[in-house]
């Protein structure tokens, strides 16, 4: 009869950035920007990870935009060319990471010493509680700012937040939801808008109800079956990707380069801040 020996288990670091609501940074990520360095190329990039050539750039257009500058900077080759290039910013990110993971994992082994005799259980225990406190959300488009300005109305507020020098984003939020994220001047706030929620025009004359407008030029265009998803890409490296039908792109003579804005409700602006 074989005795069966009891499963060993360790804590091995993982660090990842999140914002609560979608991961910033972590392994994966962090392996596609050094691939990107050495490849100057999404495509080869994204398989060495591997990923999707999709997963890869919208992994790539979410860190760009919650970061402080681009860490990847795309140059325009046709339709879906065009090479990809790590930033000076971008290389001092991965360096940092990978530092800060060595020490964590120094850190995580220290705790693990220290668990004693009822390791396992506690090492399950604790993987169980950062499974339940891990969250993401289905919104693509994800930015942080801080807020520069709040207006009260009498059911609602209205918040402004500097994405860059050149643009601000408007959000239209309850009183209640004010109150409770405790909005004030200059604090960060996160911000959430569905891809499905973005319009595009490329009509400068062209007037809506929707508060923001944000124009750059179109960097992307992912076609898929039914629908396509385009994304623009800010004067500041931001990136805004909206879902629109192919008809749509064909009317408004949609390419990788032209210019376009990104249009979108106040209301459609999910925020949150995080403590």
């Amino acid at each position: 009869m074989t005795t069966r020996r009891p499963i060993q288990h360790k804590l091995v670091g993982k660090l990842t950035v999140d914002t609560e609501f979608g991961t910033f940074l972590g392994d994966t990520r962090i392996r596609l920007l050094e691939s990107i360095d050495r490849y100057g190329s999404i495509s080869q990039a994204a398989k060495a990870v591997p990923l999707s050539y999709k997963a890869a750039w919208d992994a790539v257009d979410a860190m760009n935009n919650l970061a402080e500058a681009p860490l990847v900077e795309r140059s325009v080759g046709g339709r879906h060319g065009g090479g990809t290039a790590l930033t000076d910013y971008g290389r001092r990110v991965i360096a940092m990471y990978r530092a800060v993971e060595q020490e964590y994992q120094q850190a995580i082994d220290r705790l693990s010493q220290r668990l004693g005799g009822a390791e396992g259980s506690t090492v399950r225990e604790f993987q169980t509680l950062l499974r339940r406190m891990s969250m993401r959300t289905s919104a693509r488009n994800q930015f942080v700012g801080a807020i520069t300005g709040l207006r009260e109305g009498e059911v609602s507020f209205e918040v402004r937040l500097r994405l860059d020098d050149a643009n601000e984003l408007v959000a239209v939020i309850t009183r209640a939801s004010a109150e409770n994220l405790e909005l004030t001047i200059g604090k960060e706030v996160h911000a959430f808008v569905k891809a499905p929620s973005v319009l595009i025009i490329t009509d400068p004359a062209a007037r809506t109800t929707a508060r923001n407008h944000l124009w750059g030029t179109v960097s992307a265009i992912h076609e898929g079956p039914v629908s396509s998803e385009v994304t623009i890409t800010l004067p500041g490296g931001r990136n805004v990707t909206s879902v629109v039908t192919h008809d749509s792109i064909d009317n408004l003579e949609l390419q990788v380069g032209s210019e376009a804005c990104a249009v979108f409700q106040a209301t459609s602006v999910i925020l949150a801040v995080f403590d």
